[in-house]
């Protein structure tokens, strides 16, 4: 009998193991939540409903069926690893009157929930996330926020990789948390994409010009 982990463990890369290319459906959903957390600004649409009427009509489905999935992954996943946090409490007019005292919980991506966030592509509109990363996150070296963001604008798919791979680590057990973010860190988790990525950059940056307008027609006939 397979006995169930007292440990949390975030499972938005995990993959059927027939099928490596498919998200399983906890994936899919854990992904849903930070990914709708992390774009939502009504507070109404960041309570359990809100997120599973989101996610159920981006799916094409009834929200009520996974409604216990939301819930299940917010309080024993994402609130335990301290990716998403309650952001207040809303109001009610109707409903025990316990409930209608204490009212309905929303909540929040914490500092750890935004760097989870810029791993994933479904968002469309990562800088601005990123943006609100770096103002509250406490990066001691500044040149290396600095170069972080201009490399976002210039080169986004090879920026928000790196956060996905640093995310992956972090899934995988090779980080034990996720803050700090500093280049030290992110240097442990490097694998030979990256450095196949910089061999390329330094060759081509000591290219003549006519000898790297070569190199770009090449990768533009066969990307």
């Amino acid at each position: 009998m397979k006995t169930k982990s007292k440990f949390p463990k975030l499972s938005i890369f995990d993959t059927f193991k027939t099928k490596r290319e498919e998200y399983t459906g906890e994936a899919l959903r854990q992904r849903s939540i930070i990914a709708h957390l992390a774009t939502a600004t009504n507070s109404t649409a960041r309570t359990r409903t809100g997120i599973s009427q989101r996610i159920a009509e981006e799916n094409g489905i009834v929200w009520k069926n996974i409604y216990s999935g939301i819930f299940r992954d917010l309080d024993e996943i994402l609130i335990p690893l301290g990716l998403v946090r309650e952001a207040g409490r809303l109001p009610l007019k109707r409903g025990p009157k316990a409930l209608q005292e204490k009212g309905v919980p929303f909540y929040e991506l914490t500092q750890e929930g935004l760097l989870i966030a810029l791993s994933l592509n479904e968002i469309v509109g990562r800088e601005e996330i990123l943006t609100r990363f770096f103002s509250i996150a406490k990066i001691e070296e500044n040149e290396f926020q600095e170069i972080l963001q201009k490399l976002a604008i210039i080169v986004p798919r090879f920026t928000y990789s790196l956060f996905e791979k640093y995310s992956k680590a972090y899934c995988e057990g090779k980080l034990e948390k996720l803050l700090p973010f500093s280049i030290s860190r992110l240097k442990k988790i490097s694998d030979e994409s990256i450095l196949i990525q910089r061999e390329f950059l330094e060759a081509f940056s000591n290219l003549p010009r006519m000898e790297r307008e070569n190199v770009i027609r090449f990768l533009e006939n066969i990307s």
